[in-house]
């Protein structure tokens, strides 16, 4: 509990150095009604943007060759030790170069800010002659990291999921109620930053039965388009860019970010702005620009992360999941009309996000909680979770023979 009270103030910090970031380089206040920079000149846009991506290629170039490298979360459970002061740096650039516009999910730093408190944390308990056997270090680490999660995202149950099923892939009495409890603490303490409002706006509409034919069309389509960006962004992951090409890789990497944001800002950040506006679209004349935002996002992300960029692709699923989502919703409104699109896409983001992540039950958990959905939600977006991620098991099985 005091665990998740230390991580709940970190996610709050960089809750507040994400809105202080994006004030000085953007001036504006991201929100969910006010998502992307609409109102910000476009040279702006690209100046803020490039700038981040300069400043990021710089403290990452030194971070990785100066000092002792970031040990990722996954390494940390393996008992590698994460250097705290070389990971508050990299987690605070992190949030830093998605709050100046760069096309990265902002997850991932408070995750890592979790994991190594967690670290800290198990050490200071060692010092007071109550060292925690591994198992229990390791939930706590893996409990911290979703704890940090929940805090961004005022969201406990994703917290929770993401421990038990991403990180420990155990799930029992003892994970969930240590990772819950951490991460229901930490959301209550982000919320004194972000209150208790929904990262989606969406309708208020019961989804009714007749959409579970259109979840049954799309979602295995999901997956395997969450599957593929999966390998994508593995693959980015695997070649990330070391040493000196990072300061003319990510920068030119910013560059295109910033002219694509001169005529489409929503391009921008961890793929929010994208999401809304999928979700508030009902022009069939759209589709064709949601598609070439989709493909552009998943692209300007990948190649992100292959320059050198550290960050998540959680958000960036649910931004690409939601354009797919509307664009199929409008083409199935020439054979159902009475279909709701901002349903389409929030079940093509729960469907992708689910193939992409490879994670179920957080996918379905974050998409109700995050934009406070109603029970009658999770029938359709359960099914479509379900046949998502059995498409994408699929495919990810094919393409490893």
């Amino acid at each position: 509990m005091i665990l998740g009270v230390i991580v709940g103030v970190s996610s709050l910090m960089l809750s507040l150095l994400l809105d202080g970031v994006e004030w000085i380089f953007l001036g504006f206040q991201e929100s969910a009604a006010n998502p992307a920079s609409l109102e910000i000149l476009p040279l702006h846009r690209f100046s803020s943007v490039f700038i981040g991506g300069i400043i990021a290629a710089l403290i990452w170039w030194v971070l990785r060759t100066r000092f002792k490298k970031t040990v990722s979360i996954n390494k940390a459970l393996s008992g590698d030790q994460m250097p705290p002061i070389q990971t508050a740096i990299h987690v605070m650039t992190q949030i830093f170069y998605v709050g100046t516009g760069g096309s990265i999910g902002r997850e991932l730093a408070p995750r890592e800010a979790g994991a190594m408190l967690a670290q800290r944390w198990n050490r200071l308990l060692k010092k007071f002659h109550w060292e925690l056997s591994t198992a229990d270090q390791k939930l706590l680490l893996a409990a911290a990291a979703g704890a940090g999660f929940a805090g961004i995202y005022i969201a406990p149950l994703t917290g929770m999921f993401f421990c038990v099923e991403v990180l420990l892939k155990k799930v029992n009495k003892r994970t969930v109620v240590v990772s819950l409890a951490m991460s229901t603490i930490a959301t209550l303490i982000g919320m004194l930053a972000k209150g208790f409002e929904p990262y989606y706006l969406v309708g208020n509409q019961s989804f009714p039965l007749s959409f579970l034919i259109f979840a049954v069309m799309v979602s295995p389509l999901c997956g395997i388009i969450g599957s593929l960006f999966r390998i994508t962004f593995k693959w980015a992951e695997k070649n990330q860019t070391k040493g000196k090409k990072i300061l003319w890789q990510l920068p030119i990497m910013a560059l295109i970010t910033g002219v694509i944001s001169i005529s489409f800002p929503q391009i921008m950040g961890n793929g929010r702005a994208l999401a809304q506006l999928s979700i508030d679209n009902l022009d069939p004349k759209f589709v064709w620009v949601l598609l070439l935002a989709a493909l552009l996002k998943a692209v300007v992300t990948v190649f992100t992360i292959r320059a050198g960029a550290a960050g998540g692709t959680l958000t960036p699923s649910i931004a690409i999941g939601a354009a797919v989502g509307t664009i199929l919703g409008l083409v199935f409104q020439l054979f159902m009309p009475s279909i709701i699109i901002w349903q389409c896409a929030l079940l093509g983001a729960c469907s992708l996000l689910a193939a992409s992540q490879q994670a179920p039950l957080m996918a379905l958990l974050m998409i109700v909680e995050i934009s406070h959905l109603g029970y009658s939600s999770f029938l359709a977006l359960a099914l479509g979770v379900v046949l998502s991620v059995g498409a994408s098991k699929a495919v990810l099985a094919k393409m490893m023979k």
